[in-house]
């Protein structure tokens, strides 16, 4: 009989179940799963017999929930430029399956490959016996700029030279794996494997746990092992760092997952700089030996003075450190000739000369058009080719034969023909069909498998998984392009259920936290702005909802009450001139510009633009957020985008309503903040920001709003305004009763020690706070700057007469007192930032090249 369950269909013949695939037998393509006769292998049977209980709905609340875990994470790849839209990391819950024996083939394989590879770096970065003895023609090596003359006798301590290699591998149609293409300048995915593990052992953990799975654990522990002995020759507690092009970088997640993980600091180059023929931190106390450079930025990116002089990813003079054996970079800098396509051609040969062995993974057959049989052969068969430059570039495209046309073809011919050296052509190999979820049910795509490989002392240790992608798209039979593709956890099955790995190497670990405490200036900076721009958009948005209160009211709202509100909003965002040169057609129609002063996000100080710029603070920051914290972010991207569909056709009927979601998720970050983030460096310098940057808006909104003298009636309305838009109105109330009277507004706001939003709360807090900084101390005597001038603010306050401040001023016809006192504050909170800024997070700049590139405005 037969039995349809959930999504796969089960036959039950004599009592032995098997199972039909759900899709149609692939053609000319190896199917992962499925055999011939269309049974399961037998290493994917518990997968897909587990998984064939579930329904649809049941499956797709697994898919749902990994994409929630997914964005909680923080996982993107291809974030844009703007920090509302990033692009979360594509993840299929059907792992790719790989049994035991047919690993260990591949395993053997792949250590084998990363040893020829890293002969052949020795090779061209020293006596180059392969150009000598013709095993490589000399076109491919000196033309590709790939090949760095500047790190020509330049050598990794220890005994091998690439450190981290990533294979990328497809099936073809009989089962044998072959590869496709090397990564040894900066290999990424390795981060994202691990999360993949991470994310599907949560979400399908039944299963995980039944398929005795490898762990990838001991992987990244050999890993870090290897980078922690790199720098034995002169230190016992090496400081590594990893090296990021930035928060823009489509594989900026990896980065930040990875650092945390093997507990490195993330810095970009600006972190960066040369001393006395070494590498130095720019940290919070001071400049910071690094011994180890793990890096994500691409070669001719890493050295402005000696490599690409217009990047803004490098460090300047770092090459000359490294020839002079006082820092290492993994992988050394000059490994990207490693992937050059033209070596494909010459592997055998190569690894004939160098290992007198063959390779016991195939590479894809190729053709280097530099050579005229391959030249000629390639012109007669474009259209079952695949064309690519023989320099990997990210600009390069390849060229797929099958999808051209006659014209085409014969322009891409003659393109080659004027210089043949620089193209080279491999066979078309469409990736092997594995199981995907699709649009609610199990479907065939291609698939591909990026592998890893990492030394140790004596060969290659690889990761008993990697990252596979397969294709979301059913026109395609190769993935091409990772946006338009899915990842998949790579499960390599055990014989039996593994033992836990040991730490052997628990003192480097107890050393390097201690290492680690001190962080990249950049990071709090960050994380400081982080906090002011959370507080501007908070203030405006707690003012701006205020406003719209009083002007939806039962009563009318007074002509002086409404301009000066209108006036208070403009002054809080800094949109200027907006309503403070209003003429009366503006002020009877005030609905377009507080419009913009929400959502026009291309105006600096809207609520829209400070939420952006607080979450591009936080990206740069992405290592040192909890998962709460990013939770949160992610809640305040979805309320963002609810705002703008409010806005969409003008003022909502109840404005201040969309903003209540937003306020709250605020409110939300800086509790989590104060109550469940450690009391270190980040978080003092966050707090720092906020405190500095709420007492700034305060001061603002006291100037803005009490300074000009109202008639009785408009004068309450405001002060009641004020008060609301702080949350202290219920508190002066029950204090005051309803004497409204100026004198008891400024006692609540600004010198009440009780009030966590009053003036003197803040100065106060930040002279707690500045304490605790790193470097605290001047060589002169006397206090430092910036305790100066936290406590002259202090002083003021304290100091202040209530009473005069809220008197009338008969020449000026203001509060004239109140005026100065707030101005003055205003000028010392700000030359308080600047003095924090210049102490902390502004380092004198590196060696700079004497001249700039001509013609070259790549970064």
């Amino acid at each position: 009989m037969q039995l349809q369950t959930g999504n796969f269909i089960t036959s039950v013949i004599d009592e032995k179940p098997t199972l039909s695939s759900a899709y149609d037998s692939p053609l000319n393509a190896y199917d992962e799963a499925f055999m011939s006769d269309r049974q399961p292998r037998k290493h994917w049977e518990p997968m897909l017999r587990g998984m064939s209980n579930l329904t649809n709905e049941e499956m797709l609340d697994r898919q749902r929930r990994a994409q929630r875990i997914l964005r909680e994470d923080g996982a993107t790849y291809n974030l844009n430029s703007d920090p509302l839209t990033p692009s979360v990391w594509s993840l299929d819950l059907i792992p790719n399956i790989i049994p035991t024996d047919e690993w260990l083939a591949i395993e053997q394989g792949l250590a084998q490959r990363s040893t020829l590879f890293d002969l052949i770096l020795k090779d061209l970065y020293g006596p180059q016996e392969l150009l000598r003895n013709g095993i490589i023609p000399s076109e491919i090596i000196f033309s590709h700029p790939g090949f760095l003359r500047q790190c020509h006798g330049v050598t990794v301590p220890g005994t091998h030279q690439l450190l981290l290699h990533a294979v990328d591998l497809v099936r073809d149609s009989s089962g044998q794996f072959q590869v496709i293409g090397d990564r040894t300048q900066a290999p990424s995915g390795a981060g994202y494997a691990l999360e993949n593990r991470t994310v599907v052992s949560r979400v399908i953990p039944n299963s995980f746990r039944d398929s005795q799975v490898r762990r990838l654990a001991s992987f990244f522990q050999s890993f870090k092992n290897m980078l922690s002995t790199l720098a034995c020759e002169w230190t016992d507690t090496p400081r590594i760092v990893m090296l990021t092009p930035g928060a823009f970088s489509s594989t900026y997640f990896e980065q930040a997952y990875l650092s945390n993980y093997l507990g490195f600091p993330l810095v970009q180059g600006s972190d960066l700089t040369v001393r006395n023929g070494a590498v130095w931190m720019k940290s919070l106390n001071g400049l910071a030996r690094v011994d180890v450079i793990l890096r994500r930025v691409e070669d001719s990116y890493c050295d402005q003075a000696e490599l690409k002089v217009d990047s803004f990813l490098g460090v300047p003079g770092l090459l000359e450190v490294v020839r002079a054996g006082n820092v290492v970079l993994a992988n050394p800098l000059g490994s990207g000739i490693l992937e050059a396509p033209a070596l494909v051609k010459f592997l055998p040969a190569i690894s004939e000369f160098l290992m007198g062995e063959q390779l016991t993974l195939p590479s894809v057959a190729s053709w280097w058009c530099g050579d005229k049989a391959d030249l000629a052969y390639v012109i007669e068969n474009i259209s079952n080719l695949i064309i690519k430059p023989a320099s990997r570039q990210h600009n390069s495209c390849s060229i797929y034969g099958h999808t051209l046309t006659a014209e085409q073809k014969q322009s891409a011919i003659e393109k080659i023909k004027k210089q043949p050296h620089l193209y080279v052509a491999q066979s078309y190999i469409p990736g092997s069909m594995t199981p995907v979820w699709l649009d609610g049910k199990m479907q065939a795509r291609p698939s591909l498998l990026r592998a890893f490989t990492v030394a140790n002392s004596k060969d290659y240790t690889v990761m008993p998984g990697g990252l596979s992608r397969a294709g979301e798209s059913d026109k395609e039979a190769i993935v091409s392009n990772i946006t338009h593709s899915k990842s998949k956890d790579t499960w390599i099955l055990a014989a039996e259920p593994e033992q836990p790995t040991k730490n052997n190497s628990e003192q480097i670990l107890l050393q390097d936290e201690a290492l680690q405490a001190n962080l990249p200036s950049r990071v709090v900076e960050n994380l400081f702005w982080m906090g002011r721009y959370a507080e501007r958009a908070e203030i405006g948005m707690r003012l701006l909802r205020t406003i719209f209160k009083q002007m939806n009211g039962v009563d009318p709202l007074p002509e002086e009450s409404k301009r000066t509100l209108l006036e208070m909003a403009s002054i809080q965002t800094g949109c200027l001139p907006g309503f403070v040169e209003a003429d009366e057609a503006l002020l009877a129609n005030p609905e377009e510009e507080l419009v913009s002063l929400i959502t026009d996000a291309s105006r600096a100080g809207s609520i829209k633009a400070n939420l952006q710029a607080m979450l591009s603070c936080s990206e740069q920051a992405k290592e040192m957020l909890s998962a709460d914290t990013r939770i949160i972010i992610n809640e305040l991207r979805d309320h963002i985008h609810e705002l703008d569909r409010a806005y969409t056709n003008g003022l909502p009927s109840a404005p201040e309503e969309s903003l209540d979601s937003l306020v709250t998720s605020l409110l939300a970050l800086s509790g989590l903040n104060h109550e469940s983030m450690l009391r270190g460096l980040d978080w003092t310098f966050q707090e720092i920001g906020r405190r500095t940057e709420r007492a700034l808006q305060t001061a603002t909104l006291l100037r803005s709003a009490l300074t000009k003298p109202l008639p009785d009636v408009p004068q309450q309305q405001i002060l009641e305004s004020v008060l609301l838009s702080v949350e202290a109105l219920i508190s002066f109330r029950r204090r005051y009763r309803n004497r409204a009277r100026v004198a008891y507004g400024l006692d609540l706001l600004m010198i009440d020690g009780t009030n966590p939003r009053s003036l003197l709360y803040q100065v106060e807090q930040l002279r707690r706070y500045i304490k605790e900084l790193p470097r605290n101390k001047t060589t002169t005597a006397g206090l430092s700057p910036e305790n100066k001038i936290i406590i002259k603010c202090l002083n003021d306050i304290q100091l202040a007469d209530l009473e005069e401040l809220a008197t009338i001023d008969e020449a000026t016809q203001s509060r004239h007192a109140l005026e100065e006192l707030m101005t003055e504050l205003l000028e010392q909170l700000e030359q308080f930032t600047v003095l924090i800024s210049d102490k902390y997070f502004d380092h004198t700049a590196g060696p700079q090249p004497l001249m700039k590139a001509i013609g070259e405005n790549n970064l």
